[in-house]
C-alpha cells in the first residue's frame, strides 16, 4: 500500500496524517507513505481538485494507492477498518 499525503506547514490534521504514517510504517512491511507539502510544491487547491476530481477546499487531501480518499479523518477510518494498525 502506498499513500500519498497532500498537506501544508501548520495544519493539524495533516499532521496527524503523517503520525499515523509513522506508525503504520514501522508495523507493517507493506506500507509506504509519502508526504508532498503543497506550499514547497507550488501545488494550489485548484490543482488538487483536478486530481481529486471535486472541490478542494482542506488540507490534507490522501490517496492510498493513487485513489483519493479524503482528509484525515477518512484517513484514520479507512485504518480502523481494515484493522491495519496492532
Amino acid at each position: 500500500m502506498f499513500v500519498v499525503i497532500f498537506g501544508r506547514p501548520g495544519c493539524p490534521y495533516c499532521v496527524r496524517a503523517v503520525e499515523l504514517s509513522e506508525k503504520l510504517t514501522e508495523q507493517r512491511d507493506d506500507f509506504k507513505f509519502k508526504y508532498v507539502d503543497i506550499h514547497a510544491e507550488g501545488i494550489s487547491k485548484a490543482d488538487l481538485s483536478k486530481s481529486v476530481g471535486k472541490p478542494v477546499e482542506t488540507v490534507p487531501q490522501i490517496f492510498i494507492d493513487e485513489k483519493p480518499i479524503g482528509g484525515c479523518t477518512e484517513f484514520e477510518q479507512y485504518v480502523r477498518e481494515n484493522g491495519l494498525l496492532s
